[in-house]
């Protein structure tokens, strides 16, 4: 089992930055990837950023490369999301996942989810 707990998000706007965390506790967390999602109102959840085990490889959808960055420390037990230039589009709830996967027939998902943490960004 896998718990975590996001922070960090809030109300910015446009062109501003946050910063986005969640720690994660139970089983050893340099052992599975961890990545992030969001669902904003009446859209599916999406997947935003992973990073792997070692924190050596991440990944990024399209519509967040370059401007966010994700990050782990494994000593702490933490991930980041680093969310810079941000558009009214990046407006949504963000949830941080543990055991992140992407399979063909599946698409991007993971087996544990944090509660989730509100960004809203002002035009």
């Amino acid at each position: 089992q896998v718990q975590l707990v996001e922070s960090g998000g809030g109300l910015v706007q446009a062109g501003g930055s946050l910063r986005l965390s969640c720690a994660a506790s139970g089983r050893t967390f340099s052992s599975y990837d961890m990545g992030w999602f969001r669902q904003a109102p009446e859209k599916e959840r999406e997947f935003v950023a992973a990073v792997n085990w070692s924190g050596g490889v991440t990944y990024y959808a399209d519509s967040v490369k370059g401007r966010f960055t994700i990050s782990r420390d494994n000593a702490k037990n933490t991930v980041d999301l680093q969310m810079n230039s941000l558009k009214p589009e990046d407006t949504a709830v963000y949830y941080c996942a543990a055991e992140f996967r992407y399979g063909v027939n599946y698409g991007y998902t993971a087996n544990y989810w944090g509660q989730g943490t509100q960004v809203t960004v002002s035009s």
